[in-house]
């Protein structure tokens, strides 16, 4: 069986009945499972986890689109994470039985038909995009809905798909396919946001750090504090606790302690393993040694 996870992330985390109704809508669909889905108010986003099959996993876009865009005005949109769609991005990621280049059909299939029935403008990336310069979100997403019309205006930024300007209150959205990756989000016992933003530019990969962490510095408004919020796009290269250990000893050079991490989502338990077995220095720790593991392996 073919299963492919889609992990959407909306521009919404602050009204629950609305987060609730796009995850209902989601769940509408027969051969879509929902794993997951998570809100935060800080950044005001929402990402979804689901599951399924091809024609599943692109009917329950299209049904997040149909609610998402009902129900968010980036008009009056505020929030700390950048944004530039409703539904601001969505990736397709092989799981089982399926490949790549399926996932690449996929997301410009998906692409097209949003455009076509919603008239928003949508931008490949990663796998599914042939244009160096627009495979990375963050460089699609830079300006956020706020400057996208200028930006669109712009020699180079034609949306792949759709109409040549953002859509009035839903923007653009960003569309393709990838590999699995983790949300990580480390969050640091300070309202020193200059903390937060320094630590980020010394791990992630634009600015010199490791290769396969995306990193930016947020303020978290309602808690007071600062958060190094990431995604690892290649756990096994760049392991979650290498990670954790040097946003650690960057904090303590400014006086700063780590209050506690996040994992938004799913996380695959390989990544967790190898926390397990760094942290408690595991001499030839095998995943079978985990009894549930074992127990799914077991005739």
């Amino acid at each position: 069986m073919a299963v492919i996870e889609c992990i959407p992330n909306v521009s919404e985390g602050r009204r629950p009945e609305i987060v609730a109704a796009m995850a209902d809508a989601i769940r509408a669909v027969p051969t879509v499972r929902l794993l997951d889905f998570s809100s935060d108010a800080s950044h005001n986003r929402s990402v979804f986890t689901f599951a399924g099959d091809a024609p599943g996993v692109e009917r329950a876009v299209l049904a997040l689109f149909e609610r998402a865009i009902a129900d968010i005005d980036l008009r009056v949109h505020k929030g700390e994470h950048p944004r530039m769609g409703a539904v601001d991005v969505v990736p397709f990621v092989p799981i089982e039985g399926v490949t790549m280049v399926e996932c690449v059909e996929l997301a410009k299939k998906v692409g097209a038909t949003i455009a076509d029935r919603f008239g928003i403008p949508v931008f490949l990336y990663e796998e599914a995009s042939t244009n160096p310069l627009r495979k990375n979100l963050e460089d699609i997403r830079r300006g956020e809905f706020e400057g996208l019309a200028a930006k669109m205006a712009t020699e180079g930024w034609a949306p792949d798909f759709g109409p040549s300007k953002p859509h009035p209150s839903a923007g653009a959205s960003v569309v393709g396919a990838r590999m699995a990756l983790i949300a990580y989000n480390i969050n640091l016992a300070t309202d020193r946001l200059d903390v937060a933003k320094k630590i980020a530019a010394g791990i992630r990969h634009s600015s010199g750090g490791f290769r396969f962490v995306k990193a930016a510095g947020f303020t978290l408004g309602d808690r007071k504090i600062v958060q190094v919020s990431m995604n690892l796009t290649n756990y096994e290269k760049t392991p979650i606790f290498r990670v954790f250990e040097v946003v650690k000893r960057e904090a303590a050079r400014y006086g700063v302690n780590v209050l506690e991490s996040e994992i938004v989502g799913l996380v695959p338990s390989a990544a967790l393993h190898a926390a397990a077995e760094f942290y408690l220095q595991l001499e030839g720790f095998k995943p079978e040694q985990v009894l549930e593991n074992k127990l799914r392996t077991e005739n």
